[in-house]
C-alpha cells in the first residue's frame, strides 16, 4: 500500500462492497444506542425540577462540560461534511475547520463567563434580565426555534447520507425512512433522558470521535512516512489538479464567490458565540469559573480534531479520490467513511460510522432540548403563564414540544437530503450571528440598550437572513440547488452573512438611540456587576 500511495494511484475502492458489511455497522451502531439509553434511563432517575431537565442539575465539572460541548459542537458538518469538502476543495474546505475553531476565541472571550453570571437556563434570560419580558422573550424564543430548525436540517441530512453509502439506498423512500428512525432516537433521548442524559451522550460521543479519528489519522500519515507533504503531494497527483493544495479552488473562480467566503468566514467566527444549544451548555455547571474552564477544555479537543480533519480530507483525496467519492452514495458526506473502509475495512468502517450515528443523535439531541427549553420555558412560562407556571408543568410542555420538534425535523431533513451538511450547518451560523449575536453583545456591553433595539436587531436579522437564504443559490436556480429546475434567486450570495449581520447590529443602535423610552438603570447596573463578578449569580440561577 505504501508504494502505491506514495506514487500518487489511488487504489478503487469498491462502493458496492460496501453493502456487505451492513450487518456488522447495525450490529455496532445498535451496540451504542444500546449502552447510551441505559445511561440516558439512569440520568433520568434524578429529573425532578427544571434545573434538573435543562441543566442538569448544574452538575457537571469544567472538564466534563467542556467534553460535551466538543460532543455537542462536533457534528455530522465536522465530520462528514468538512473532511469531505477538503477531499473535494482541498484549501478552501479547510477554511470551514479554521472558522469553526477561531469562533471559540470569541465565544470564550465575549459571552462565556458573562452569560453563566446573568442567565438560568436560555439565552432568553440574559436578553430579559434588564429589558422588558414579554417582547425579548418571544423574539429570543423565535429566533431559538429557527437556528435549531437549520442545525437539525443539517444532522437529519448527514443521517441520510450516511445510511445512504452504508446500505447502498439511493431511492427517497428509504432515505426518508433512515431520517425517520434517526429522528424518533432523537425524540426518545430528550424526553427521558433530559439535558443529563443528553449530556452523557455528548461525553461518550465525543470520545469515541476523537479517539476514532485520532486513529484514522495516524494510519493515513503512517501510509506516507509521517510525512505531511508527502502526503498533500499524493493528494494532488491523485485529483491531477495541483490547486487543491492552493487558495481559490471553491471560493475564487470570481469575485462574487471571494465575496462568498468573506460572508461564511464572518458567519462562522461570529455565529458560535449565539448558538443557543452551546450557550445553554454553560448553565450545566455550578460556576462561572467552571463555565470558562469548560470553553478552555473544549477548544482543546475541538483544536485537535479539526487538525485530523485535514489529515482526514487530503488522506480521503489521496487514497479513495474525488471522482469515486462525488459518484457514491452520500456524495461528498462519503468521504471520511469511504477512507475508514480502505484503511481497516468492514471493522473500522463499521466504528466510524457507528461514531458519525453517535454524532448526529448526541448533537440533535442538544439542538432539541434546547429548542423545547426555549419554547417551554421563554414562550409557555413567562410569557403565556406569566411566571406563575409550576417547573413541573414547565417540563410536562418541554416534553411535549421535544415531539413537535423532533417532527418538523424530520420532515426538514427529508426535504434537505443530499445537501452537503457543512454548507448547511454555516447557514444556522449565520442565521445564529445574524438573531441573537448582535442583541447579546449590547444587552452585555451597552448600557443605554433598550427593548426596541433588541426586539428590532433580533428580527430584523432573522427575517434577513431568512429571507436571503430563501432567495439564494441555496434554495434555487443551481445545480446543487434545494428546488432542482426552478430559479427564483436574486441573491447571489449562498451565505447572507456579510449583509445580515452588519443589517442586525445597525437595527440594534437605530431602535435604541430612536426609542424615546429609558429602560431600569437599578436593573442596568445590577446586570453589570453580576456579569463581570458573579456576585448574586448562584443564588439567582437556583431558587
Amino acid at each position: 500500500m505504501n508504494s502505491i500511495a506514495m506514487n500518487g494511484m489511488v487504489p478503487a475502492v469498491n462502493v458496492a462492497a460496501l453493502k456487505d458489511t451492513t450487518l456488522l455497522n447495525m450490529g455496532i451502531f445498535a451496540l451504542f444506542v444500546l449502552v447510551t439509553m441505559v445511561i440516558v434511563f439512569r440520568a433520568s432517575r434524578n429529573n425532578k425540577t427544571a434545573a434538573d431537565y435543562y441543566a442538569a442539575g448544574r452538575s457537571f465539572t469544567g472538564s466534563q462540560n467542556g467534553t460535551a460541548i466538543a460532543g455537542d459542537y462536533l457534528s455530522a458538518a465536522s465530520f462528514l461534511g468538512i473532511t469531505g469538502a477538503i477531499a473535494i476543495n482541498g484549501y478552501d474546505g479547510f477554511l470551514y475547520s479554521i472558522g469553526f475553531l477561531v469562533a471559540w476565541l470569541v465565544a470564550l472571550l465575549l459571552v462565556a463567563e458573562l452569560l453563566r453570571n446573568t442567565g438560568k437556563f436560555t439565552m432568553a434570560d440574559v436578553l430579559s434580565f434588564r429589558l422588558r419580558q414579554r417582547p425579548v422573550r418571544i423574539a429570543a424564543a423565535l429566533s431559538t426555534l429557527a437556528v435549531c430548525f437549520f442545525y437539525l436540517l443539517a444532522q437529519m441530512a448527514g443521517a441520510g447520507s450516511l445510511i445512504s453509502l452504508l446500505l447502498g439506498i439511493s431511492d427517497w423512500g428509504g432515505q426518508a425512512l433512515v431520517i425517520i428512525v434517526v429522528g424518533a432516537l432523537m425524540i426518545m433521548y430528550v424526553l427521558i433522558g433530559g439535558m443529563k442524559g443528553t449530556t452523557w451522550v455528548q461525553i461518550i460521543k465525543a470520545i469515541l470521535l476523537i479517539v476514532g479519528a485520532g486513529v484514522m489519522t495516524l494510519w493515513v500519515l503512517s501510509i506516507y512516512g509521517f510525512n505531511l507533504s508527502n502526503l498533500l503531494g499524493s493528494a494532488a497527483e491523485a485529483a491531477n489538479n495541483p490547486n487543491v493544495l492552493n487558495p481559490g479552488l471553491q471560493y475564487g473562480k470570481s469575485d462574487t464567490s471571494k465575496l462568498d467566503f468573506m460572508s461564511l468566514g464572518l458567519a462562522l467566527v461570529l455565529g458560535t458565540a449565539a448558538l443557543p444549544h452551546v450557550l445553554m451548555r454553560f448553565y450545566t455547571v455550578p460556576t462561572a469559573k467552571e463555565a470558562r474552564k469548560s470553553v478552555v477544555w473544549s477548544i482543546w479537543l475541538i483544536g485537535l480534531f479539526y487538525l485530523f480533519t485535514l489529515v482526514l480530507g487530503y488522506g480521503a483525496a489521496a487514497l479513495v479520490g474525488a471522482e469515486t467519492i462525488k459518484s457514491a452514495p452520500g456524495g461528498v458526506n462519503s468521504a471520511a467513511p469511504l477512507l475508514a473502509f480502505h484503511l481497516g475495512g468492514p471493522l473500522l468502517l463499521g466504528f466510524i460510522s457507528a461514531v458519525a450515528f453517535a454524532t448526529i443523535l448526541a448533537v440533535v439531541a442538544g439542538l432539541t432540548i434546547t429548542a423545547a427549553a426555549s419554547f417551554a420555558h421563554d414562550i409557555y412560562a413567562n410569557v403565556i403563564s406569566k411566571g406563575k407556571t409550576k417547573p413541573d408543568a414547565e417540563v410536562k410542555v418541554a416534553r411535549r414540544t421535544v415531539v413537535v420538534i423532533g417532527v418538523l425535523a424530520i420532515l426538514g431533513g427529508i426535504f434537505a437530503n443530499g445537501q452537503n451538511v457543512a454548507f448547511l450547518v454555516a447557514l444556522a451560523f449565520a442565521v445564529a450571528a445574524s438573531a441573537n449575536l448582535p442583541t447579546i453583545v449590547y444587552s452585555l456591553f451597552w448600557r443605554r440598550f433598550t427593548t426596541q433595539g433588541a426586539v428590532w436587531s433580533m428580527y430584523g436579522g432573522l427575517g434577513a437572513a431568512i429571507v436571503l437564504i430563501a432567495f439564494s443559490p441555496v434554495v434555487s436556480g443551481a445545480k446543487t440547488s434545494m428546488i432542482q429546475g426552478a430559479n427564483f434567486a436574486f441573491f447571489p450570495l449562498s451565505n447572507p452573512g456579510i449583509v445580515s449581520i452588519p443589517l442586525a447590529f445597525f437595527l440594534g443602535w437605530l431602535g435604541t438611540v430612536l426609542d424615546k423610552r429609558r429602560e431600569d438603570a437599578a436593573k442596568q447596573a445590577e446586570m453589570e456587576v453580576r456579569s463581570l463578578t458573579g456576585i448574586g449569580a448562584e443564588k439567582a440561577v437556583d431558587h
